[in-house]
């Protein structure tokens, strides 16, 4: 009757994958309006890579990789979701008999999901710096020189795309009300102000 009851109080390997993923989704779920400490975060870690970059006097073809993938992810953050150059019927309105419906800008890649690839793609460039067998010698200079040429001619391409189309992917947030959620009335309530 009692055979097996330690091994069957014990969680799993699978249970605890499970537990471990549901943990770091219920802290990514946590942080998705906390804007600011979420690139604060991005910006600590990827500091912390080009400091290890620095003292390591190595792993440069790891930095030229990153930054192909986060120029990569830029570009599908600054990118419409519906691509208006396409000849499908689905673009933006260039009149005002067009423009009658309001079509809000929506990108390719939402802010969040960019934020969260950006950093585990620089979190594991960090660690891919700990492991030798990525330190391939490389002449630095020229790889900097190609990226910088490539950046510059795919944000003249996005941008010269985001003139053609009219449209500006970059806002600087909502309206903000005066007396937004607060209730005037008989009970109050809501998140209004105390009185």
């Amino acid at each position: 009757m009692m055979e097996g009851t330690d091994e069957d109080s014990r969680p799993s390997a699978e249970q605890t994958r499970a537990n471990l993923q549901r943990a770091i989704q219920y802290w990514l779920d946590k942080s998705t309006i906390h804007t600011g400490p979420r690139w604060a975060f991005f910006a600590f870690v990827l500091a912390l890579f080009f400091l290890r970059i620095y003292l390591a006097n190595g792993y440069f073809i790891v930095a030229y990789g990153l930054g192909i993938f986060l120029l990569n992810n830029f570009i599908a953050f600054l990118s419409p979701m519906d691509d208006p150059s396409d000849d499908d019927g689905l673009r933006l309105p260039t009149s005002d008999s067009e423009g009658k419906e309001f079509r809000p800008f929506t990108r390719r890649l939402p802010e969040f999901k960019f934020w969260l690839a950006c950093t585990r793609g620089t979190f594991t460039a960090l660690v891919m710096t700990f492991f030798s067998i990525f330190d391939i010698p490389v002449f630095w200079p020229i790889l900097l020189m190609y990226f910088f040429i490539l950046f510059f001619m795919t944000m003249k391409r996005q941008i010269m795309h985001m003139y053609k189309h009219k449209y500006v992917p970059i806002s600087f947030g909502k309206a903000k009300y005066k007396d937004a959620g607060v209730e005037h009335g008989m009970y109050g309530g809501g998140m209004g102000k105390k009185r």
